[in-house]
């Protein structure tokens, strides 16, 4: 059986920041092969995420560069158990294309934005969000995951990164994050 991790980087948090750096490495301690999503290039910003025609045409591109990289992985005959591993805009195009393509694997979310309410599947999925967050509001994200029937841990005062500014508060946050991550890995 084939294990993989996906690795779905947000804008500017890419597979070398904490968050999905001790994921992946956790990942890999279960055996998973780690696989990066590579988004780079993309013309998005903030503003541009709010406008819903270029949000589509950047979901599409990445959903497009997803499925490249998927379906170029395996035999379509082999039995693979995968794990989807976001952060941000990745949280999106990780439960979309799941979605898309009738998958069922575990998804680990961090930071997601409002839009995975239209694809994530329902009890499939672990998420970790702060209520600092700039990005996404996080009472959504809350009703989110109680509709969803979704497990959240929401951090206080923790902002996109799942930061607050306090250094060692930090530390011992991605610490919970990450104990809590090889538990459902």
């Amino acid at each position: 059986m084939s294990k993989k991790a996906f690795i779905f980087p947000g804008v500017g948090y890419t597979k070398d920041r904490p968050l999905l750096y001790y994921a992946g490495k956790i990942a890999v301690s279960h055996g998973y092969e780690l696989v990066h999503m590579d988004f780079s290039g993309m013309d998005w910003s903030k503003e541009k995420l709010k406008d819903s025609k270029r949000f589509d045409k950047i979901l599409a591109e990445c959903l497009a560069r997803t499925e490249k990289v998927y379906d170029g992985l395996h035999d379509k005959q082999d039995i693979c158990d995968h794990l989807f591993i976001s952060k941000s805009i990745g949280t999106v195009v990780a439960t979309a294309f799941a979605k898309e393509k009738g998958l069922k694997v575990k998804q680990i979310c961090f930071t997601p934005l409002e839009y995975i309410d239209d694809y994530i599947e329902d009890g499939n999925g672990i998420i970790f969000y702060g209520d600092g967050d700039p990005y996404a509001d996080p009472d959504q994200v809350a009703a989110i995951c109680k509709k969803r029937k979704l497990e959240a841990h929401c951090f206080a005062n923790a902002n996109h990164s799942l930061e607050t500014g306090d250094v060692v508060n930090d530390i011992e946050n991605i610490q919970k994050v990450m104990k809590r991550v090889d538990e459902v890995i």
